[in-house]
């Protein structure tokens, strides 16, 4: 379950519909209501927390938004975007994540799901991270 205040518009999510699973981009959140408007792809719905889920972050995930990827001395994996940077120390381990822009540089000692990656790449670069 994700709560509704680490959601932004753009936010792609995983949801449950009628017990199917569907990845979908979050349009709006009402706070009022304890509700997100999420496109699933066939439809735009609206729902409640419980049925919204974090897409868990991997290299597949990173390809879909653009990155390029560069292998470092031993296992250690650079993705790029830009000027922004993302290191994974093992090759396939999302786990532990160094990622840096400019100057603001953040060390994750946990995994970290899409959305959160695309809202840290908002808040440091001040652009949306999107699919193209």
């Amino acid at each position: 379950m994700v709560k509704l205040g680490q959601l932004q518009s753009g936010d792609i999510v995983m949801v449950n519909d009628d017990g199917l699973m569907r990845e979908g981009t979050v349009i709006e959140t009402n706070g009022e209501e304890h509700m997100a408007l999420i496109d699933n792809g066939i439809q735009e719905f609206w729902y409640p927390p419980q049925d919204i889920f974090p897409v868990a972050l991997d290299e597949a995930q990173l390809m879909k938004f653009g990155f390029e990827k560069e292998p470092l001395d031993g296992s250690a994996i650079k993705y790029k975007k830009g000027v922004f940077r993302l290191v994974t120390p093992v090759a396939g381990d999302f786990s532990k994540l160094d990622m840096w822009y400019r100057e603001d540089n953040r060390h994750f000692h946990v995994p970290i799901a899409v959305h959160e990656l695309q809202n840290l790449h908002s808040s440091m670069t001040k652009v949306p991270l999107e699919r193209p």
